[in-house]
Formats: structure tokens, C-alpha cells, sequence
């Protein structure tokens, strides 16, 4: 087959791109943009799996978009059926194909027209594999093919040479583990399935979103993280330990000394004041911090002596947030905690879980329908029936001041 000049002079450059840079990273992400400035291509992604974790991870990325991190269990995406079968696949039109609803990557968000992934192979087993989406005009040729192939087995290579690492950050320390966590409800004469095998790591100091659809499990999984639901099946460790079939006394403190809930309904007691409000939970709890500077805290000092009825949802939420963060929890579980205020008010809520996060050092783990606050997350789990769909790394979170919805 005769190659164009253009395509040697692409495989030369990719192949100068692989050998300048000690680091596997870089040298990928710059061979990377070489083809896919050469072929016209939108985005490039290098997956490789993570045996240990049993995900595949995206190692490297070239294009607009900020992908790398992202990962995904084998079976939960087109890029984990790739690896899994070892087989290529051309997606010339997403919006007709069931992984791109909308014409967005299921897993990475990326609008995506058409997709050709191909495995990448070392001594004859899998490793991962290549995504090229949004290619200009037509299918690809046969020396494009090629030159896409050629450069999976030279990525392959590199990875081992080079001793490329992808696993997921090592260097935190998890306070919450799942482990296969399956949750099952009767429902008729048999059992409805809700959670069906989660594995997810809650970090120290971190905020954390879970995204997904109504009915996708992530307020069950919610539940069971705070002791208010139980695992049908898997572990559930705190600090390591395993807590997945605690006694009552073992739960009462746990739901009282290590988990703070927020809810999208206030929960408030209507006949006490603001303060009275914080002031009841913290005589509760034998550690706790002040209620006053819990209120000041979430900027409601002005509010103290007023009752849930004289105040704003919004200004009842925050004061929701500072009776959780008075019993000075290591873990804020909060669920749609927007969900029922306006954009401004529900900007003025997340200001203050932000100062949590980045100021007090708490860790922070939000349920929400709302993708816009994943931005402001270090991490973004999506839940889709029943399962860890994928996880996003964000390497520059957003302040809550720059979201709009």
C-alpha cells in the first residue's frame, strides 16, 4: 500500500513526539495531537486498564477538552467493550447509537458526532485502548487506519517502557470504603436490585459529587454511606474497619460523632429559633463545636433569634448546614441540598459548603441532578443503574461564584 508523503510525514513526527520526552504522559499527548492534527480529528483519549481497580482510566488526552482522569468499569462504556473484546469500533453517526445520548459520551460528557476506538495490545493480550472522536469528513482510509493501529502498538510499548502509573491517587486517605455493595427491597414476590455492586472510596478532605438519574441509586447509596440504610451484601469499612453490620449503639454514634446530613427539605424545628436549632443538636453530641460560630460560619449571625417561618429556604438550608457542621462531623453527607431554592439562592449555599471544603477542611459529599456543580468537585461519580458508571478527577475545581445554571 503506497503512503501520501502528508502520512510518513505524520508517522515521523509521531514517532520523534514518542522518543523526546522521559515521560510517557507527554510523549503520548504529543504524539496524540500530531495525529490528530495530521488525520482531523476532534479528540484523542489513551485508555489503559487498571487491574487492581478493575477500571479502565484515561491516561492521556489530546484536544480541547479535559478528560484525563476519568475512568470506568470494563462493561460501563464503548471504550470498556473495546478493551473487553479486543475488537475495533467505528461509530460513524453517535446521535443514532446508544452510548451518546444526545450525542454526548456517556462517560466523559464530550459531544461527540463519531467515534473509532481500537484496542491496544501488549505481548498478545489488552491493555487498554485508543479513542479518536469527531473525525472531519468521511470514514477513515486504510493508511489512516494504519497509522492508528502503528501507534497503538508503539503507545503499548512506550507504557512499558517508560512505566507509565494510572491508578488512582494513592496518596489520600479513604475514611468511607464500599466494597461490592449491593442493596436489594422487596418488590412483589421478589426483590428489586438498586445498588448492584458499588466499589467507591470516600477521600479525607475532598468534595465529592455523585451525579445520575432519578432511580439510579445514589440517594440509597447515600443512605447506607450514613447509617441509615443497611448493605444487603458487600462492606461497607470506616478508617478501615469493617462496619457493615454494626450494632445500635455502634450506629447511634456513628450517625452522631462522624456523619453531618444535609436534605433538600430543611428539617428544621419549627417551633425553635435558628440558634435553638444548632443549640439542640450540639447538647446532643459530646463533641461539638460552638453554636454561634456555626452560625456565623454559614453568615446567619443577623438571623439567630428568628424562626424557620421568618426565613428564606435559602437562609433555612444554611442554617441546616451549620446544625450538621456543629457536631463537627468528618463526613457532610448532602443530598440535593438545591434542589428546591432559585439559582441565586442556591449559589449562596454552595458558598458556604465551599468554605467548608477549602477553609474548614471538611469532606463533602453531595448528591445532585445538577451537572454544573459537579465543576466545583475535586471528583465526579456517576451513578447509572445500580453501578459506579465513571469517576472524573478535576484538576481545577471551580468556585461556586463562577457556576451558572
Amino acid at each position: 500500500m503506497a503512503i501520501p508523503a502528508d502520512r510518513i510525514e505524520t508517522i515521523w513526527q509521531v514517532l520523534l513526539a514518542l522518543g523526546q520526552h522521559d515521560a510517557a504522559e507527554q510523549a503520548l499527548t504529543e504524539a496524540m495531537d500530531v495525529i490528530r492534527q495530521g488525520l482531523g480529528i476532534g479528540e484523542m483519549t489513551l485508555w489503559l486498564y487498571n487491574g487492581a481497580e478493575k477500571r479502565i482510566v484515561a491516561v492521556a488526552h489530546a484536544g480541547d477538552s479535559s478528560v484525563v482522569g476519568y475512568s470506568t468499569e470494563p462493561d460501563g462504556s464503548l471504550a470498556g467493550g473495546v478493551f473487553t473484546s479486543g475488537e475495533e469500533a467505528w461509530i460513524p453517526s453517535a446521535a443514532s447509537d446508544r452510548h451518546f445520548p444526545s450525542g454526548n459520551d456517556e462517560v466523559t460528557g464530550v459531544h461527540t458526532k463519531n467515534c473509532y476506538i481500537l484496542p491496544l495490545r501488549r505481548a498478545g493480550r489488552a491493555v487498554g485502548c485508543l479513542q479518536a472522536v469527531n473525525r472531519a469528513g468521511d470514514a477513515y482510509s486504510d493508511e489512516e487506519k494504519m497509522i492508528l493501529r502503528s501507534f497503538c502498538g508503539l503507545a503499548a510499548m512506550v507504557i512499558e517502557e517508560k512505566r507509565l502509573t494510572f491508578s488512582a491517587r494513592t496518596d489520600r486517605k479513604a475514611i468511607l470504603s464500599l466494597r461490592g455493595a449491593i442493596k436489594e427491597y422487596p418488590s412483589g414476590a421478589g426483590v428489586q436490585r438498586v445498588l448492584k455492586g458499588v466499589n467507591l472510596d470516600i477521600y479525607e478532605h475532598e468534595f465529592l459529587v455523585v451525579l445520575g438519574e432519578s432511580g439510579c441509586g445514589k440517594s440509597t447509596m447515600l443512605n447506607i454511606l450514613g447509617g441509615m440504610d443497611a448493605l444487603t451484601d458487600g462492606t461497607l469499612t470506616v478508617d478501615g474497619r469493617d462496619f457493615s453490620h454494626p450494632s445500635e449503639e455502634e450506629l447511634t454514634r456513628y450517625r452522631r460523632d462522624v456523619i453531618g446530613f444535609i436534605f433538600q427539605s430543611y428539617n428544621l424545628m419549627p417551633n425553635l429559633t435558628a440558634l435553638e436549632n444548632i443549640e439542640f443538636v450540639a447538647e446532643n453530641t459530646p463533641v461539638h463545636g460552638d453554636p454561634k460560630e456555626a452560625l456565623a460560619l454559614v453568615g446567619l449571625s443577623g438571623v439567630a433569634d428568628h424562626y424557620p417561618s421568618m426565613m428564606s429556604g435559602g437562609q433555612q438550608q444554611r442554617v441546616a448546614i451549620a446544625r450538621a457542621i456543629v457536631k463537627k462531623p468528618r463526613v457532610i453527607l448532602a443530598d440535593e441540598p438545591t434542589g428546591a431554592l432559585d439559582f441565586a439562592t442556591g449559589q449562596e449555599v454552595l458558598r458556604v459548603i465551599e468554605k467548608l471544603v477549602r477553609q474548614e477542611k471538611t469532606t463533602v459529599v453531595m448528591v445532585t441532578h445538577n451537572a454544573e456543580i459537579a465543576r466545583m468537585a475535586d471528583r465526579v461519580i456517576r451513578v447509572r443503574d445500580g453501578r459506579v458508571g465513571s469517576i472524573q478527577e478535576n484538576a481545577h475545581p471551580r468556585r461556586a461564584d463562577e457556576l451558572l445554571w
